[in-house]
């Protein structure tokens, strides 16, 4: 036994060296104090809040915030279909929504959807009623949600894992707000878990912070809740201007000439068909001229405030109808146009511009046929054929803006200009006063076509979004409507699709070989070899619309479409448009005869 003892002695020792052998280099992996983030400790609650899915950014759709749609989804806006593939889509049902202000508005979800909610875990929903259930325990839109989301972390972030003996296991990648959410969830099952700072957080105008311990990230989480407007309402429209300066409106009002008035609401009257013919023009010393015809306005404006609160004062005398101090609501840049909305509680003033100064739109063949020689109605459709309205009144249009409408009653004066158009390049101002039924004229009228023979025009109504159309001919009006023969010309002969675009996307080489058949039954047989596509059409609106319907037979389902305009016939050509009423894509179909 004695030769045991210098065994069990060195055993001993051996024991004793592994409990006592942490030196001062050990201590130093110790969890930092400063470091350290406790489970249900105030910065981690901060911290969970600021990584909760933030489900108000498609309330659109939903109406809630605790819940967010997962994308793709299908939905149907005031009857217009829509696949919402990314943030863009919201946008596209907001513009469908802002089309009319005195309708009622739909968004209809296509089920079943995925949802995703505050904790990221996601739920399938079959309908409406399933979906309810979800949001029924949603904050309000008028109360404070838990969300924060005026400061973000700029990921990735890191954190270090200890044991109970205080030694690093395991350094842990946080990459989203979603894999944060669950770093704070699962605290409690660590020993001790520190944040490695420095680390940067964001801010909503763009700007960072670097964070170096976790008492500044409290205070900075803390500080930022509730700096900003989290948007967490249903009025999806009125963050239209969140980058929105004085100096943006400066820079259209220099950089655009010869305003027109596209809409303008008082006390709920519609009022911009008064104001058909009248030019603005917003000078950078903060006056306004204003033309029209022979008659001229002058006024003052002025900006000042910044984001969704900028107040434009309008003061012209002689047009009381626009003065008033405003809030500007959107300022939109489209290609060849430019949009300024100002609202007033319900009242709406909205200008528009062709940006003439930088080229505008080619109106050469226009104001070449319209000031050449006498002109007649010969279709008028408002709701109802109402050409013979017109049927004794011959037109002439000189160029320097002004035209008169004759009868047998003596002379009218009017105006025109043009401008835009709202669907199509160019538009053509009218306005020949209040005296009936010249009054119909007056509005921003869409070219369809223009030859030295006819001007077809097309405008869509800011009230119902109803469509009226007016045609200008060399002869008088013989009781005839419009395009009738639309239907003839289409049934006498085979047809092929020399052309198919939609926006600047050219799709016709689909459609080579293909022959189709319109028959006076209302059916169309689009053939290549075996390939049969079976359809219907109509055409109405006195031939200036047609609708074309080929179920889901491919290729040609891409013509299905209830509101084709008709853009110019011919007994050998046909050509029809359509403007998408979600992102605004043109699609252009021309048919040619065999």
């Amino acid at each position: 036994m004695k030769t045991l003892k210098p065994i069990l002695l060195l055993v001993l020792g051996i024991l004793l060296s592994m409990t006592s052998c942490r030196t001062e280099d050990d201590l130093a992996i110790d969890p930092p104090v400063e470091e350290t983030i406790e489970p249900n400790s105030e910065v981690a609650i901060l911290m969970s809040n600021l990584a909760l899915n933030d489900g108000s950014y498609d309330n659109i759709i939903d109406g809630a915030n605790c819940l967010a749609v997962q994308l793709p989804v299908t939905v149907t806006v005031n009857g217009i279909v829509l696949e919402i593939n990314d943030d863009d889509g919201y946008e596209d049902i907001e513009d469908i929504i802002d089309l009319f202000d005195d309708d009622v508005d739909s968004v209809v979800i296509s089920y079943p959807i995925t949802v995703i909610l505050v904790d990221f875990t996601t739920v399938e929903v079959n309908s409406d009623a399933e979906l309810a259930a979800l949001t029924a325990n949603c904050i309000g839109e008028n109360e404070i949600d838990d969300d924060i989301e005026c400061i973000d972390f700029q990921y990735p972030i890191t954190a270090s894992v200890f044991d109970e003996n205080n030694d690093l296991i395991n350094t842990i990648t946080i990459n989203n707000d979603n894999d944060l959410h669950d770093f704070i969830e699962d605290l409690d099952e660590f020993v001790a878990v520190t944040i490695n700072f420095p680390l940067t957080v964001i801010y909503p105008d763009g700007s960072t912070q670097t964070i170096n311990n976790i008492q500044e990230l409290a205070l900075a989480i803390e500080t930022a809740d509730d700096s900003c407007d989290e948007d967490d309402d249903n009025d999806f429209d009125d963050d239209d201007c969140d980058n929105c300066t004085t100096s943006d409106l400066d820079t259209v009002f220099a950089d655009c000439s010869e305003w027109t008035v596209d809409k303008l609401e008082r006390n709920d009257d519609d009022l911009e068909d008064n104001y058909v013919g009248y030019t603005f023009s917003f000078a950078s010393d903060g006056t306004i001229a204003v033309v029209q015809g022979t008659n001229n306005f002058s006024g003052t404006w002025s900006a000042s405030g910044s984001g969704n609160s900028i107040s434009v004062a309008i003061d012209i005398t002689g047009l009381p109808d626009f003065n008033d101090t405003w809030n500007l609501h959107e300022i939109e840049q489209e290609p060849g146009e430019v949009e300024v909305d100002l609202r007033l509680g319900d009242d709406r003033l909205e200008f528009e511009s062709d940006c003439s100064t930088d080229g505008g739109v080619d109106d050469s063949a226009l104001v070449n046929a319209l000031t050449n020689g006498d002109w007649y109605v010969t279709y008028f459709f408002d709701d109802t054929d109402e050409t013979s309205d017109f049927a004794d009144y011959v037109f002439n249009f000189a160029s320097d803006n002004t035209a008169t409408a004759t009868d047998m009653n003596g002379t009218t004066n009017g105006l025109w200009s043009t401008t835009s158009g709202d669907d199509t390049l160019l538009g053509l101002n009218l306005n020949f006063g209040t005296s009936i039924p010249l009054d119909e004229l007056a509005d921003d009228w869409d070219v369809l076509e223009v030859t030295n023979d006819i001007i077809r025009l097309k405008d869509v109504s800011g009230g119902d979004g109803s469509e009226d159309f007016l045609t200008f001919e060399r002869t008088p009006f013989d009781g005839g409507n419009g395009n009738d023969d639309l239907s003839t010309i289409l049934v006498d002969g085979l047809w092929f699709v020399a052309s198919y675009t939609e926006d600047a996307d050219d799709q016709t080489a689909i459609y080579s070989g293909y022959e189709l058949n319109f028959d006076m039954a209302g059916t169309v047989v689009a053939t290549n070899g075996d390939n049969i596509n079976n359809g219907t059409w109509t055409v109405f609106s006195g031939g200036n619309q047609m609708a074309i319907n080929f179920g889901t037979d491919l290729p040609f389902e891409e013509f299905n479409d209830e509101d084709w305009d008709v853009i110019s016939v011919s007994s050998t050509e046909v050509i029809i448009q359509d403007v998408s009423g979600g992102g605004g894509g043109t699609d252009t179909l021309t048919l040619q005869k065999l």
